[in-house]
C-alpha cells in the first residue's frame, strides 16, 4: 500500500502562460505489511503527470457545428476529436478535453520501504492561448492536474488536482524587459546586478497600468420627458476584487424627479451564432452585486459595487463570449413632487410628509465596463476547489 498526495506549490490560481508547479509525494506507511517483497517493500511501475482542460456544454443551448476539418478552429477540432491513449487524464470526466499538455514521467520502477517517502516536482507551462476557467450557464471550462500511477498487472489509478486559470490579453506578445531602477543605478552602495522580470511581474505591471488610469466619463441620463440624472464613472477598467465607484448627481437642470435608483453588476454570456441551438436564442445574464438607494430631493449620491474574486473576467473563444456591464434602473415620478418648505426661523421644526402614492415610470440603462484579472496570488480559491476533489489516494 502506497499513499499518493499532490500539492500545488503556489496556490491554485494561475495566469495563462505561467509555470505551474506541483509536489507529488509517494509514501509507504510504517505499518504496511501486505507485500510479498522482503522487508515489506512496496513497488510502483511508473507515474506520470499532465495538465488538461475540460469543456462541458449545455446540449439545450449549444451545438457544435459540423464544418470541414480544413476550416475548423483549434478549439472546435479538439472538441469533436476523440483520441485515446493508455494514460487518458480526462477518462471519466464530464465534457470534452479541449487542451492537454504532453505527459511527463515522474519515475519508473519506484520501491519504497515501510516509513519511506519520496517527493517529485512536476512543472508545466500553461499554454498562452488557454481559455480561462469559467462556470457559465451554457459553457464550462475547468482545469486539473492529473497524476497517473500503476502497479504491475494492475489498472491505472488517477489523482486529479483542480486549479483555476485566468487569462490576460496581450501578454503572449509581450517580451519581458529588464526593470529600470533609477534609485539603484544612482546609489553606489547597491549592487549593480539587475534581476529579470518574471512573467507574473510583467502581468502585474500591465494590470496596474491599465486599471490605474483615471479617465472620468460623464453620462447624461434622459428619458422622453427630460433629463433624469448625470452619472460619472472614474475609470473604464477594473481588476477582480476592486470596487466600482461612481457618482450620480441630480442638479437643477434635471427636469424629471428621480425617486429611487438601483445598479446591478451583470455578466452577459453570448453564444457564437454558429453554435446556438436556437436561431433566436437570447443572452444569458448573471448578477453579482446590487446597490440601491432612495434619492428623492437628493442633489448627489454615490454607488459602490465590489467585484467578487471568484467571477471570470471578460473573454472570448470560438464558442462563447463573456461581457460585463452595469445595469441601471431609475424610478422616476410622472408628476412633480411636493416641495419641502424650509422654515425661515431656524428654531422652528418642520416635517415633510411624502405622498401616499406616486405615478412612476422605470428607466433602464446599461453601461458596458471592462473587468480584467488580478494577481493570481490574490485570487486563490483553495478552499472552494479542495472541497470538490480529494488530493490524495491509496494505491
Amino acid at each position: 500500500m502506497i499513499d499518493v498526495s499532490a500539492n500545488l506549490v503556489r496556490g491554485v490560481t494561475f495566469l495563462a502562460g505561467e509555470v505551474l508547479e506541483c509536489n507529488v509525494t509517494f509514501s509507504c506507511p510504517a505499518n504496511s505489511s501486505n507485500s510479498t517483497s522482503p522487508g515489506g517493500v512496496q513497488s510502483l511501475a511508473w507515474a506520470s503527470a499532465q495538465l488538461h482542460c475540460q469543456c462541458h456544454i449545455s446540449a439545450s443551448k449549444v451545438m457544435l457545428p459540423k464544418i470541414p476539418i480544413s476550416e475548423k478552429s483549434e478549439e472546435l477540432e479538439l472538441l469533436q476529436s476523440s483520441g485515446n491513449t493508455s494514460f487518458a487524464p480526462s477518462r471519466g470526466e464530464k465534457g470534452n478535453c479541449i487542451l492537454s499538455t504532453e505527459p511527463k514521467i515522474l519515475f519508473c520502477d519506484l520501491n519504497l520501504k515501510p516509513g519511506e517517502r519520496k517527493t517529485f516536482l512536476y512543472h508545466e507551462t500553461i499554454p498562452n492561448d488557454a481559455p480561462p476557467s469559467y462556470r457559465g450557464q451554457a459553457v464550462k471550462y475547468s482545469y486539473k492536474v492529473t497524476i497517473g500511477t500503476q502497479r504491475v498487472n494492475c489498472p491505472i489509478r488517477l489523482l486529479r488536482v483542480p486549479f483555476r486559470v485566468l487569462f490576460l490579453y496581450g501578454l503572449g506578445d509581450t517580451s519581458l524587459p529588464e526593470q529600470e531602477d533609477t534609485t539603484a543605478s544612482s546609489n553606489p552602495f547597491l549592487a549593480e546586478e539587475r534581476t529579470q522580470n518574471t512573467f507574473l511581474d510583467l502581468a502585474t505591471q500591465v494590470l496596474n497600468t491599465v486599471t490605474s488610469r483615471k479617465n472620468p466619463n460623464s453620462y447624461n441620463i434622459k428619458n422622453a420627458d427630460g433629463t433624469v440624472a448625470r452619472f460619472c464613472l472614474f475609470k473604464p477598467a477594473y481588476k477582480l476584487g476592486e470596487d466600482i465607484i461612481g457618482t450620480i448627481e441630480f442638479p437643477p437642470s434635471c427636469t424629471v424627479p428621480c425617486v429611487q435608483y438601483s445598479v446591478v453588476l451583470q455578466c452577459e454570456e453570448h453564444i457564437a451564432e454558429e453554435c446556438r441551438r436556437k436561431p433566436h436564442q437570447g443572452v444569458s445574464m448573471s448578477s453579482h452585486g446590487r446597490h440601491q438607494e432612495f434619492c428623492l430631493h437628493m442633489s448627489k449620491s454615490h454607488m459602490v459595487l465590489p467585484i467578487p474574486l471568484h467571477v471570470t473576467p471578460g473573454f472570448i473563444t470560438d464558442i462563447v463570449c463573456l461581457k460585463w456591464r452595469l445595469h441601471f434602473e431609475f424610478i422616476t415620478a410622472k408628476d412633480p413632487s411636493p416641495e419641502h418648505v424650509i422654515p425661515a426661523d431656524q428654531s422652528e421644526i418642520a416635517m415633510w410628509q411624502g405622498p401616499n402614492s406616486l405615478s412612476v415610470d422605470t428607466l433602464v440603462w446599461n453601461l458596458p465596463i471592462k473587468i480584467l484579472p488580478t494577481n493570481p496570488m490574490n485570487a486563490s480559491t483553495r478552499t472552494a476547489l479542495a472541497t470538490r476533489t480529494p488530493t490524495s489516494l491509496t494505491v
